[in-house]
Formats: structure tokens, sequence, C-alpha cells
């Protein structure tokens, strides 16, 4: 099977085949309710859409689940995009042409009869794009209602779709506005605030939901739904819950919604979920797990070194990054270092400020406008070192960032001895993106269960971590520092 793969799944025959990394059904003759999802199979035989296999040098061997013919599109032109959105396209984003995913994904999505898509996908491979042309194609500039509805766990990244979606429909006329938790000095109660009119909604699935309720947004016009990240939010009881009612206000009233959902890895949780967001007939996008770090000719996997230290205790990791990698480093530019807990932090925090380091901090607990200023401080280039709870593992699109730190791996909130798959991915694709010249990632373990922990990360995703040989060790880490690009002089030993 390919990288990347477009596939309709099937129920198992009794013998019991190997199970699909996340599926939904597509069984004409079967209600939702009867599907077995968790026991979904991969069809590779079946449907094979010849028209969407054209690049020879393609990694991408799409199967679809109508007999649509779909074609790649090797330019934006041959997706029938308006004058005004190209302009944007070309002038506002400064892409040149679709990259892989978006010349198989975009057909899927733009052309009739707007099948419901599920799509994998990792950091920097262009779904962003996507589902946004996918937006702005459905809009009718003439009715001044809302006619699309964008949902993300977190308001940074609401904010951040938002900007992107403002920056491509600059010379369209198309309208947006966000539907997010206000902050303490703007709030305003429900009952006050005006109707959305805005033809473009970008929100939070509890605050969207909300202004539904309380008759401040009306969906009888929405054409096309997204769920961006729909990982965390149906790994979640309240944003699954919120999720589902947001899709059932929908299609009370209007019945041809055109579902767009978007995860970068799809759990168990997830799986079983999906089948009550899509309709049966829709098209899948999914990646293999070894392929989720990189995308053909556009992030080669060597410009994005991972590296694992062992570390006698919590002092010794601290050590680690102020003396090994903050202070041995070149040219590192900004840097996230993510944490578990508040509390982790704090101390992380108050341990560089002491030793001098100039670091700013970004946890659930601040203020919203606090979260907003630190966040766009940090993008401004203001502050060079965050430091992260995983709130801001997603919506958060910083280009030039070189340097990860995994102080804390990332585990399960409710088994902690689990590690978390999608947090990790959305954690490492931080460093790299800068156009493939380099970065790195450091895992600080820190005792058996980091060790095991790191463990199930390399085989879930098939990977081999490289080791740091000795955390005390200046060359050894001047070593790795210059495998990823972060250390220009000679290492002796």
């Amino acid at each position: 099977m390919s990288a990347i793969a477009a596939a309709v799944v099937e129920a198992p025959p009794p013998q019991g085949n190997k199970t699909a990394t996340g599926a939904s059904p597509t069984l004409e003759e079967k209600g939702v309710s009867e599907i077995d999802v968790g026991n979904l199979t991969i069809n590779e035989s079946r449907k094979t859409n010849k028209f969407l296999d054209e690049h020879e040098d393609s990694n991408i061997k799409p199967v679809t689940s109508v007999d649509t013919p779909y074609k790649s599109a090797f330019t934006f032109e041959e997706l029938n995009l308006s004058p005004e959105l190209l302009k944007g396209l070309y002038d506002e984003m400064k892409f040149e042409k679709p990259s892989e995913i978006q010349a198989i994904c975009l057909p899927m999505i733009l052309n009739p009869p707007y099948l419901d898509l599920i799509a994998q996908y990792h950091n920097g491979s262009g779904k962003s794009t996507c589902f946004v042309l996918g937006i702005l194609s459905r809009i009718d500039p003439e009715l001044k209602a809302p006619q699309a509805l964008c949902i993300c766990p977190t308001r940074e990244l609401a904010l951040q779709n938002l900007e992107v979606i403002r920056k491509m429909a600059k010379y369209t006329g198309i309208t947006s506005e966000c539907a997010i938790p206000m902050t303490s000095t703007n709030y305003i109660p429900n009952h006050k605030l005006p109707p959305i009119t805005a033809q473009v909604v970008i929100g939070t699935p509890g605050t969207a939901r909300n202004r539904i309720v309380s008759k401040k947004l009306d969906v009888s016009y929405v054409k096309i739904l997204v769920l961006d990240e729909a990982g965390p939010m149906f790994e979640e009881e309240g944003f699954k819950d919120d999720s589902l009612r947001l899709k059932k206000s929908i299609a009370s009233v209007s019945s041809h919604c055109q579902v767009l959902l978007f995860s970068a890895t799809f759990t168990e949780p997830v799986k079983k979920f999906m089948s009550k967001i899509v309709k049966k007939d829709h098209n899948q996008l999914f990646f293999k797990k070894e392929e989720l770090f990189v995308e053909k000719e556009e992030q080669p996997l060597d410009s994005m070194k991972q590296y694992k230290v062992k570390a006698p205790d919590e002092l010794s990791k601290i050590m680690v990054i102020k003396d090994r990698i903050l202070e041995l480093g070149e040219h590192l530019g900004p840097t996230v270092i993510f944490v578990r807990t508040r509390n982790s932090a704090t101390m992380l925090h108050n341990s560089l400020v002491d030793f001098g380091y100039d670091v700013t901090t970004f946890q659930g607990a601040l203020e919203q406008e606090d979260r907003d200023k630190i966040v766009k401080d940090f993008n401004d280039g203001l502050t060079q070192v965050l430091i992260s709870t995983d709130l801001l593992d997603r919506g958060f699109d910083q280009q030039q960032i070189k340097l990860v730190i995994n102080y804390d791996l990332p585990v399960k909130h409710d088994h902690i001895t689990q590690p978390d798959f999608e947090t990790y991915m959305h954690r490492i694709c931080r460093a790299g993106r800068s156009g493939g010249k380099g970065g790195a990632v450091f895992n600080l373990l820190c005792g058996f269960m980091d060790e095991m922990i790191m463990s199930e990360i390399e085989k879930y995703f098939g990977i081999e971590v490289a080791e740091v040989p000795d955390w005390s060790n200046d060359e050894h880490f001047k070593t790795a520092l210059r495998s990823a690009g972060l250390y220009n002089k000679l290492v002796n030993f």
C-alpha cells in the first residue's frame, strides 16, 4: 500500500482480516448502527480510481467510495476556482502549485456530488488549504448568511484558521467571523450578542453550539462543515457531544451539508465515532503510520532529527536543557518546550529564569488575552523560548521553529502510562518546517516508565529514535545538534 491512500473499508469476513488504522463504513446494504467500525478493513482492490492515479511519481493510489471520475489537479487552475480565489492563492498565500496531497484531496472536496471526506494528515502537508478552498469555493457571495462552519478544538487553532481564510479570501468579498470563548475584557452575554451574519464561521464546539441554541447562529444555509483536529475532539466526551449536536443541528435543516473530517491519527474512540458524523458514502485519505512525519519532496525525513536522552532525575533534565541544548546550540531560533502539567511548566519556567533565560509559559490557567499575547509575541519573535502544556500542540503555526524539547512525553490524560501518539506527532512536527533546513526534537526520559512510553511511540510509528549516549557529555550533544544543523563547529573527541 502507498504512503498515502484513499480507501474504501468493508466489514471483515468471518476469519477476520487485519484491522485498518482508522476506518469508516461504506457498505450500501447496512445502516451505520449495524457496522462494527472497530473491525473494518481496508479493501484496496475495490473501485480504484484510475483518474486520480495519473502522477507517474505519485506515492498516492486513491480508492474512492463511488465511481466519480475525480482527476488529479496539477495546477490550481484545473480546479475551476474563481479568479479572485486564485489571486488570493498566488498573491497572499504565495503558492505556486498544489502539493501532492492537495492534488488528490481537492478534487474530492470541490467536485459534485460533494461527498463527505475523512482525511488523515501530518503537519505541513497542506490540509488547511484543502478545507479552506473547499469552504470558499462553496460560498455564494450574494447570500449574506452563514454558509460554512469550521470547528476546532482550541481558540488558538480557530484564530489561526481565521487568518488563513481571510488571506485566501482577500479578493473575494467573502466575510468570516470567529465563534470562540471571549476574553474577560470583551465578554458579552450570549443573549446580548448580535446574530452572526458572516458567510464563514470558525469556532470551538461549545461556543458554536451555544450560539446556535441561543439563535445567534443560523445554520439553515450551511453547505459545508469542517471538523479540524477531529481526533482530540472525538476523544473527549464534552467535545464529542457538542460536535455531534452541531452535526445534528445542521442536518435537521440542511440534509446536503458536506462534512470534512481531518485528524492526524485515528484511535479506537475516533474510529467508533466517525460513522456518526459522516454519511455512508464518503471518501477517505490515509497515511501509513510510518509516513506521518514526511511527505515526498516537501519535508525530507532528515530535515527533522529525533533524539532521546535518559536523565537520572528532574534536575538533570533541566541541566540538559540549560547546559547542553540551549547553551551549545547555535542559531536555534524559536524553541518550544512541552511539559505535561501546569506545575511542571511553572517549575521549569522559574528554573530557566533563575539561570538567566528569557522564557514565556503558555498554559490553560492563563486568561484568554494573556494566552493570545504570548502566542503573538512568540510568533513575532519577541520571545525565543516558549514552555507549553499540550494546549499549544495544535493551532500553532510558527514556521521557523527548529527545536522542540519534550520535557515530558505526551500521555493520555486518563491513563498516564499510555502514550498519546497523536499529541507526540503534533509536537514533533513543529520542528523542521522552515524549508527543510534542519530541526531537532529532544525527548527527555526519566525512569523506566518514560523508556517504556518512548518504546511504544517508536513501535507505533515504525521509527527508531537515536539515543544521545550520555546526558552529561557535551560532545555527544554537539554531535546531535550538528547533525540537525544546529551546531556548525567541528566536534572534537
